[in-house]
């Protein structure tokens, strides 16, 4: 008897385990060219971001909120940020406007979007556990992590690709497993929907013209 119970309680673990791994999926935004692991169909709506020069940007929000916590991934659309920078200077001058205060920031911008959004993070009411440097498939970003007031953890990464700025946090309740399958699933795609991994670091911005976004290094798929 004894034999039988541990069986199935073994085979109990077992189920509970594979419906578990089961209640991810593999997501794919066609639209937004990445791929990423939620545990369920995330709900989509467009939404606006703030650039650091107060230009307003269009944005996706990608969220599923349920048992295991919040994941969310948020892609900012900078394609139009040189267009929308200079208009808003031009503006500025016409209104009487000098110096810094109509100044055309946009490569700031650019620059700055992955320091900026991590920004945002740190001006939450959360303790920072972590913040480092990390890349995806050579695509580099920044990664923390927040311990929050209600005893949630807020884990968060942030890179920049082509034109895009992808924001990916995930928050796990108290004493809950950090959202490792959801951080580590995360690709870049290209035109054609296949995850790009490149041979060297990759940057948006490194061109001798400052061409944005730049030409990519060689890819390594």
């Amino acid at each position: 008897m004894l034999r039988i119970a541990l069986s199935t309680t073994a085979l109990v673990l077992v189920l509970a385990g594979t419906s578990f791994a089961q209640a991810f999926i593999q997501y794919v935004s066609q639209k937004d060219y990445f791929g990423v692991s939620f545990p369920g169909e995330p709900t989509v709506r467009d939404t606006t971001w703030m650039s650091e020069g107060g230009i307003t940007l269009p944005a996706r929000v990608y969220t599923v909120d349920n048992a295991r916590g919040r994941y969310s991934m948020t892609v900012v659309d900078y394609k139009d940020i040189e267009k929308l920078s200079t208009e808003k200077a031009a503006q500025c001058q016409k209104a009487g406007g000098e110096g810094d205060a109509c100044m055309n920031s946009w490569r700031s911008d650019v620059g700055g979007a992955i320091v900026w959004a991590t920004w945002q993070f740190l001006q939450r009411d959360g303790k920072l556990t972590f913040y480092g440097w990390y890349s995806a498939d050579q695509v580099p970003g920044h990664q923390l992590q927040l311990q929050n007031p209600n005893g949630s953890r807020t884990f968060a990464t942030i890179n920049m690709h082509g034109t895009r700025l992808y924001i990916l946090e995930g928050t796990v309740p108290r004493n809950a497993p950090a959202p490792g399958l959801f951080q580590q699933s995360l690709m870049f795609l290209d035109d054609e929907g296949k995850s790009i991994r490149y041979r060297v670091y990759y940057s948006p911005t490194h061109s001798d013209e400052w061409k944005f976004p730049a030409p990519p290094p060689p890819r390594a798929r």
